[in-house]
């Protein structure tokens, strides 16, 4: 497999083995047509539950069912799995919806083709230490906040709490802390006093006692009070020329990806910790695994489809603190599609 060029060696290793391989003839990827078409998907991070259904998806065995070869890579930050996308690296990224509208308006015409969930699935955790300075986004100011990385969805959402109580973008400091260990190393180190993160980094953080949540986003209604209505976020979005000219095999990633999005809307957490790889409980268990599965599922969509006032909430949002999109023309209409996920059978 070539490496990539944008990608940390450690993280080419942590890539490979997490790669899994459905094999499906050759490696033809002619635009003028879908045979033996093989796809490579960068996910934001594999282990996380915010993006369960892309590995889940292949253990359940939907992409061979669909005829699809499909290679799946990680990178812990969704940020550097949008830039594996655009430089052409990978031909899909299992990321933030959010990032849609960013490279719109930076020229790159990128699409979600399938809309995993209907909120953003993060918490804002404060640390024991910081708890009683830090009560609601109002006091970020002079703070140092954990995000996955600069210019990622934590980001983005750190920076609109902010602004949205008052603090403006200059008046604190993200930290680019990654998720996991790293997140839990520098709460407990103090080089942050909060940050923002997902399951399973937030069930290892509250069964150790390391800290609180502070605004949970993690379910449609948590996402109605701090972001103001539905923030669609986890997504497959893709190069939209690669969309329109690989259709047939997009629409069979679609119908993997909304079968399992039904699959786990009729499963319990515990069925679905069970099916996953063991690696990814990060050292809780299998127990604390499945809590943090049952507490991130209210976020998953039951049929990929694009939730109807989601992508004007996202520019709301995006528009509150991003210079590059605060006076921008965004045409949302192709940030998504639901061409093939209401085609899904």
């Amino acid at each position: 497999m070539r490496t990539f060029t944008r990608i940390s060696a450690a993280a080419v290793v942590g890539a490979l083995a997490l790669t899994t391989l459905t094999a499906c003839g050759d490696n033809s990827t002619s635009a003028s047509g879908d045979k033996n078409v093989k796809v490579k998907i960068m996910v934001g991070g594999l282990d996380k539950v915010i993006y369960l259904p892309a590995m889940l998806t292949e253990r359940l065995g939907y992409f061979k069912e669909e005829g699809v070869s499909v290679q799946l890579l990680t990178e812990p930050a969704g940020v550097q799995a949008e830039t594996a996308l655009v430089s052409g690296d990978v031909q899909g990224t299992v990321g933030f919806y959010d990032h849609t509208l960013d490279l719109q308006v930076k020229g790159k015409q990128v699409e979600s083709v399938v809309q995993f969930s209907h909120a953003p699935g993060e918490v804002e955790i404060v640390s024991n230490q910081a708890a009683g300075d830090i009560k609601s986004a109002k006091d970020f100011k002079g703070k140092k906040l954990g995000v996955t990385g600069i210019g990622s969805s934590t980001d983005f959402l750190t920076k609109y709490l902010a602004v949205n109580s008052g603090v403006q973008t200059d008046q604190f400091s993200p930290v680019a802390v990654g998720a996991g260990q790293t997140f839990i190393s520098a709460l407990q180190q103090g080089s942050i006093q909060g940050g923002m993160t997902t399951d399973p980094t937030v069930a290892t953080i509250l069964d150790k006692k390391l800290g609180k949540i502070l605004i949970d986003m993690r379910t449609p209604e948590g996402s109605q009070q701090a972001l103001g209505g539905p923030y669609p976020s986890s997504s497959l979005y893709m190069q939209t020329e690669w969309v329109n000219s690989h259709k047939e095999t997009v629409q069979k990633l679609a119908n993997a990806f909304v079968k399992t999005l039904k699959w786990m809307s009729t499963h319990s957490a515990d069925e679905i910790a069970a099916k996953m790889p063991a690696d990814y409980a990060q050292g809780g268990g299998t127990a604390l695994y499945a809590q943090a599965i049952k507490s991130t599922l209210p976020m998953f969509t039951t049929d990929g489809v694009m939730p109807a006032d989601g992508p004007a909430t996202v520019e709301r949002v995006l528009k509150a603190f991003n210079p590059n999109l605060k006076n921008a023309e965004v045409d949302l209409e192709k940030t998504y599609t639901t061409e093939f996920v209401k085609n899904a059978g």
